[in-house]
């Protein structure tokens, strides 16, 4: 019955309106979304540029704790390094094994840095 009720209801008003000289209004449908506005070209003011926007270079100090001339390594407790974001702490480094003449563990040390993806190679290292 209640089903009979509300269609006959639905009924009544689609007839009222049509009696009235209207039309019923079609649902709305959501109007389509606007296109993603397109970046502006890059300048091309560095093209050619030999650059690796991943690798940088920093400075750092420490204490030699451990070296693999086998491996390539040296292990360093450093000071905080700045330019790499990096807080003191004591990690093991790529070094090239020639780096190392004259480098003993205890020693304390200068050294550069290249970074790349969160790593660091020791590209030059001297005692103070």
């Amino acid at each position: 019955m209640k089903t009979l009720s509300l269609t006959l209801a639905a009924l009544l008003a689609t007839t009222s309106l049509a009696a009235c000289g209207r039309k019923a209004e079609a649902p709305a449908t959501p109007a389509a979304p606007a296109p993603a506005a397109t970046p502006a070209p890059a300048s091309n003011a560095m093209a050619g540029m030999d650059m690796a926007p991943a690798d940088k270079m920093a400075k750092g100090v420490g204490v030699v704790k451990a070296i693999d001339m086998a491996a390539g390594t040296i292990t360093l407790d450093h000071e905080a390094i700045p330019q790499a974001g990096w807080p003191a702490m004591t990690m093991g480094f790529k070094i090239a094994p020639a780096l190392l003449d004259g480098v003993a563990i205890g020693d304390h040390v200068a050294f550069d840095l290249k970074l790349h993806d969160g790593a660091g190679e020791v590209t030059a290292i001297s005692k103070p």
